[in-house]
């Protein structure tokens, strides 16, 4: 597979994405779904989890991606754990104030590179399911 991870963060630099969009659309092709599909699945997942500042969008994306690929419940949590604990283990956090540091006003990472962190990480994970 063709690395597509500037892909990703294009689609977030553009402002046409939220976070989980970016992800999501980019791979939609991967799960059997149209970027159209992926962009209205993540919607409300814009500003972490539902616009909350919560989980990062962009791993919700990949989340969304791994179930429809993985096709398995189980299969897909175990996948989708080892994309979490890898974000977190280079950004910090999976939360989105705590990523863009709101609080505290020191960011541990800007929304366009979440994005290619969370993109390279569902290709990791797409080549082993």
């Amino acid at each position: 597979m063709e690395s597509r991870i500037e892909t990703a963060r294009e689609r977030k630099a553009s402002g046409k994405f939220n976070c989980a969009q970016a992800v999501a659309c980019t791979y939609a092709d991967m799960a059997g779904i149209t970027p159209e599909a992926a962009a209205a699945m993540t919607n409300a997942f814009g500003s972490g989890m539902g616009n909350l500042e919560g989980t990062c969008g962009s791993i919700v994306g990949a989340g969304m991606i791994i179930g429809i690929v993985a096709g398995d419940r189980v299969k897909a949590m175990k996948a989708m754990r080892v994309v979490m604990d890898r974000f977190a283990d280079r950004n910090g956090s999976t939360v989105c104030c705590k990523l863009k540091g709101i609080g505290t006003g020191t960011p541990l990472r800007a929304c366009n590179d979440c994005v290619a962190d969370a993109a390279e990480f569902l290709e990791d994970t797409l080549r082993t399911l």
